[in-house]
């Protein structure tokens, strides 16, 4: 049995359905779970926080495989993979897949990408079969943080970045949770096959949306004071910014063959997902 967490989520629901086509039994875990999809060999485990061991352990009882997808950020976020992680084991659980981000590191310039480092050694640490997949930003993400005003904003500069779709991440995920033993170890680089810059990819969703879409670099300074008006908390804020630095600083420009390698076909450009996925940008209409 494989475990998937995020199952009501756009990559954890995809790779339920797509293991549920393989046959395979599956543990669906997930927050809201009214939203968990119903599939033939699947269970529906009981509502269970990262953070609360005793819950996890219960809904992970019984699972051989455990398709780990991160935690929402949050200042906690590292405590409660450790803690999912620990509830896993005394579970049975003998295998975990997760999944990360590109560029992994104690000093990335994504400060949300330490969370994964982190979260990795620690899974390292207690020597269970696991793999990694780092995925890059989603191709989602650039018309989600353009405004209705046509303007993606941020200080990314003019650096790139190989953002690929959730379909693709889904398939890579399938392919190495069904692969078993073949993965153990392995660290999987999941990107798109172009690395555009947000001006380039401005481009197409003027294209997409028949209406001039632009790009606006900022400086940090700006960045933080344009999106002071959200009244986020500040490691949130720090977050989001920082993923337009690394996109700047050259850390997210990795082009890798894995989807094409692992899931056996291209993965998707962004003008094939914004043709797939009108409602992404239908603000921009």
């Amino acid at each position: 049995m494989i475990a998937v967490t995020g199952a009501s989520g756009r990559v954890g629901g995809r790779v339920a359905r797509r293991l549920a086509g393989q046959g395979v039994k599956t543990r669906l875990l997930g927050r809201d779970p009214d939203r968990l999809p119903e599939l033939p060999g699947a269970v529906k485990a009981a509502p269970a926080a990262y953070g609360d061991a005793e819950a996890m352990r219960r809904a992970l009882d019984g699972a051989d495989t455990l398709f780990l997808v991160s935690a929402h950020e949050g200042p906690d976020r590292i405590q409660d993979h450790r803690t999912a992680v620990d509830a896993a084991l005394a579970a049975g659980v003998g295998r975990i897949v997760y999944l990360s981000f590109l560029g992994a590191a104690p000093q990335a310039t994504f400060t949300f990408a330490r969370d994964h480092w982190h979260t990795e050694r620690y899974i390292e640490a207690r020597d269970v079969p696991h793999t990694f997949l780092r995925d890059s930003w989603y191709l989602a993400g650039f018309a989600a943080m353009t405004g209705e005003d046509g303007v993606l904003r941020g200080p990314a500069g003019g650096g790139r970045v190989a953002a690929v779709a959730h379909e693709d991440v889904a398939d890579v995920a399938a392919a190495v949770l069904l692969g078993g033993a073949d993965h153990d170890g392995a660290v999987h680089d999941v990107t798109g096959e172009e690395a555009l810059t947000l001006a380039e990819a401005a481009e197409e969703l003027s294209r997409a949306a028949g209406r001039p879409v632009r790009y606006v670099p900022e400086t940090p300074a700006e960045a933080y004071a344009s999106r002071a008006r959200y009244g986020a908390e500040h490691w949130e804020v720090t977050g989001w910014v920082t993923s337009y630095e690394a996109i700047a600083a050259g850390e997210m420009s990795t082009v890798s063959d894995t989807v094409r390698r692992l899931a056996g076909h291209a993965p998707m450009t962004l003008r094939e997902y914004l043709t797939a996925h009108p409602r992404s940008y239908a603000h921009l209409r």
